[in-house]
């Protein structure tokens, strides 16, 4: 199944000068999934009230670069192309300003998938539990990627088919019952490591190449003593880490065939939801230092705001026995669970400058405070700058 890729002509697109002005890079996890395959289609050509507060947190952020997370994907790219023109486009919304992404990025993604395997072990073998990324169709939770400048599509490389047991060490979940592997060997043979699919997406910016790392990794929750989603979550983190880091990398063949990470000389910024806070929550291995420690990673600032200090201490619960600051939240989750955590990323390489940066969370009462019950995530974004 091929990607979906729009582009618009360059000669039509707004000039912008990187010199000028930093490079603005978001992720957001905008909630725009259904419950059915079409639904959202449906909805935004409906006048979706969801879709119009996503819509205003972007224009009023105005990313160059945005990763949207959990956008349902559909082949013929409908949900995207209305989503552009109907909401980040509208002239009716007179609040913000219209903005318009001339190139964007989509393909298939794992959940929905079905494997013909009992992953989840609950006696049927065509749950949501059993596809190659939970969910109930092809292409619930998917991703894409918006961009004011150039996308490269004859360079972009996907892992959506990399089978977990090719990771050298993988973190193989076991039951603590048996102590015998969680999978059973024809399963194991089979299962994809990627819950969505991991994306390297290069977009020339005035002359330089910048490779977006998109992923989504599953969240290290809803499984059992054998964790086998909290393993799943580190080593969806790690094929990044792998995938940035030096030396020959044979084993690591995306969907075209090609082998090998991303060579020393490349720029990068890794983006999404990856699932993970440095301190709190449910990771195995302290999964998110695999990025945040890494050598090329440029980790140093970490976005915050003061709508998530304010939302932890009026929500209480599970957030008062956080060890993280909540200042640098992004995520609004159940308070008697789990809490408020840093889940969403973007980690540029060393080889840009970080300007200015932060969470998008408005404190009650701000502009906008309406509009973050779109999702149970908060836009980061970040400016940059080459050195």
């Amino acid at each position: 199944m091929l990607p979906t890729v729009a582009a618009a002509a360059q000669q039509g697109t707004p000039a912008i000068n990187a010199a000028a002005k930093p490079l603005r890079i978001a992720t957001f996890n905008v909630s725009l999934n259904r419950a059915e395959q079409g639904k959202l289609a449906t909805d935004l050509n409906a006048n979706d009230k969801q879709a119009k507060k996503v819509a205003k947190i972007l224009r009023t952020v105005r990313p160059d670069i945005v990763l949207l997370n959990e956008f349902d994907f559909d082949n013929d790219g409908i949900s995207v192309r209305v989503f552009r023109q109907r909401y980040l486009m509208a002239l009716t919304d007179t609040s913000t300003e219209p903005i318009d992404y001339p190139y964007s990025y989509s393909a298939p993604v794992n959940t929905g998938v079905p494997s013909g395997m009992d992953f989840d072990q609950n006696g049927t073998a065509d749950g949501p539990g059993d596809a190659f990324g939970y969910g109930k169709f092809p292409g619930q939770y998917g991703m894409v990627v918006l961009s004011k400048y150039p996308i490269e599509v004859d360079g972009v490389r996907t892992f959506q088919n990399f089978l977990w047991k090719d990771l050298p060490g993988a973190a193989v979940p076991v039951a603590p019952s048996t102590g015998q592997p969680w999978y059973a060997a024809d399963q194991w043979s089979v299962f994809r490591l990627s819950s969505k699919s991991h994306w390297d997406v290069p977009i020339s910016v005035n002359g330089k190449v910048l490779h977006v790392l998109a992923s989504h990794p599953t969240p290290p929750a809803f499984d059992g003593e054998e964790n086998r989603n909290g393993k799943r979550n580190h080593d969806e983190i790690r094929l990044w880490s792998e995938y940035i880091s030096a030396g020959d990398r044979d084993w690591l063949v995306d969907d075209n065939g090609e082998a090998g990470g991303l060579a020393e000389s490349e720029s990068f910024v890794i983006l999404g939801d990856l699932n993970a806070d440095p301190v709190d929550g449910g990771s195995f291995g302290s999964a998110i230092q695999q990025l945040l420690n890494h050598p090329r990673v440029n980790a140093a600032f970490s976005p915050r705001s003061d709508g998530g200090v304010d939302a932890a201490e009026k929500q209480g619960e599970a957030n008062l026995k956080h060890n993280g600051l909540a200042q640098n939240d992004t995520s609004d989750f159940s308070d008697r669970s789990v809490g408020n955590l840093r889940v969403d990323y973007v980690l540029p390489s060393t080889d840009w400058v970080v300007k200015d940066g932060g969470v998008f969370w408005p404190l009650p009462g701000e502009a906008l405070a309406d509009a973050i019950d779109c999702s149970d995530h908060r836009l980061v974004w970040l400016d940059l700058e080459t050195e």
